[in-house]
């Protein structure tokens, strides 16, 4: 009998694939609990959302055959220590992109239109704040984004499909194949920042990108500019982001992505009606969540037959 340890909720639909499987069964756990350790030592292969999958996590699961990340993102995992084991790291491939791509978009137009501010006002009694005119359009704005990967690449065509012009800068992709898609190329990101009224982070969190934008590139950045952050926390530095939305520098951010999450219950940036905030919710529509659940559940069983799709291995070359 191969078990599976499920950390974390997931859809039933990838639930009921192991039940249907043969020979399989599976426990589930909360997040970040420490009862992990006492079902380690028998755990065939794991399913993760947020919990992290360490050196100790590895070394107490010697039967441990897979990972299977319920996302893309794969910060928590140490990688190093599943491919010292032969142990595959495996994502959920393109299933979530078209979730973020459309909370990226709706975050970027509750912004333009100030619909939280809006909100409230209205339930206030404040009906007359429709006379400031100070919503805006998304019509001939700028918007760079950062990372052309799945995602980059929803969101890129959702915005010039609002009329905005789009800007890509990802080092990993070529000027011409960005040109091909229809977007203009920039090579240095930093430059480009004072020409974008939108920059929106769509890059993995690595220490490369931690600190992506601070006080040092809001400075550069058009007054009145928006950031929005939906990829992982830390890319923007609270702080300073929180200061540039105080003083007026920039007009509003949106982010569904903190660090660290969940984060304090006395952020700053809370206090701030320029700001639009979400508990890192991008992918979890309930469509996108069956896909996710499913594609883990399958990529598990796909292990055990000696079958699993190498497309979406990270470490792929213990394979």
């Amino acid at each position: 009998m191969k078990k599976v340890l499920v950390l974390g909720k997931i859809h039933n639909a990838g639930l009921q694939i192991l039940r249907d499987a043969p020979d399989v069964e599976f426990t589930e756990l909360a997040e970040h609990v420490p009862e992990i350790f006492d079902h380690l030592p028998e755990t065939d292969a794991i399913i993760v959302r947020m919990t992290k999958i360490n050196q100790e996590v590895v070394d107490a699961a010697p039967n441990l055959k897979i990972v299977a990340r319920h996302g893309v993102g794969y910060e928590a995992v140490d990688v190093d220590a599943l491919t010292a084991r032969k142990i595959p790291l495996a994502l959920v491939g393109n299933v979530n992109a078209t979730a973020v791509a459309e909370h990226t978009l709706a975050m970027m137009l509750a912004m333009a239109k100030k619909l939280v501010a809006y909100d409230n006002a209205t339930r206030d009694g404040n009906f007359k704040i429709r006379d400031s005119f100070s919503q805006t359009e998304l019509l001939n704005k700028k918007v760079l984004v950062a990372g052309f990967g799945r995602i980059g690449r929803e969101v890129a065509q959702r915005c010039a499909a609002f009329g905005m012009t789009v800007l890509i800068s990802d080092p990993f992709v070529s000027a011409e194949d960005v040109k091909k898609a229809g977007y203009e190329p920039v090579e240095d990101f930093h430059k480009a920042l004072p020409d974008a009224d939108y920059v929106s982070i769509h890059v993995p969190k690595t220490p490369e990108t931690e600190n992506l934008i601070t006080a040092k590139e809001i400075s550069t950045m058009k007054d009145g500019a928006f950031i929005v952050n939906v990829s992982r926390g830390g890319m923007v530095n609270e702080s300073d982001l929180c200061e540039a939305l105080s003083s007026g520098k920039l007009a509003a951010a949106a982010l569904d992505v903190f660090d660290p999450e969940p984060p304090e219950a006395n952020n700053p940036l809370f206090k701030l009606d320029n700001i639009v905030i979400s508990p890192h919710c991008g992918a979890f529509t309930v469509e996108c969540g069956q896909r996710m659940a499913e594609v883990c559940a399958r990529n598990v069983l796909a292990v055990f037959d000696g079958k699993l799709d190498p497309s979406l291995v990270v470490n792929k070359d213990i394979l």
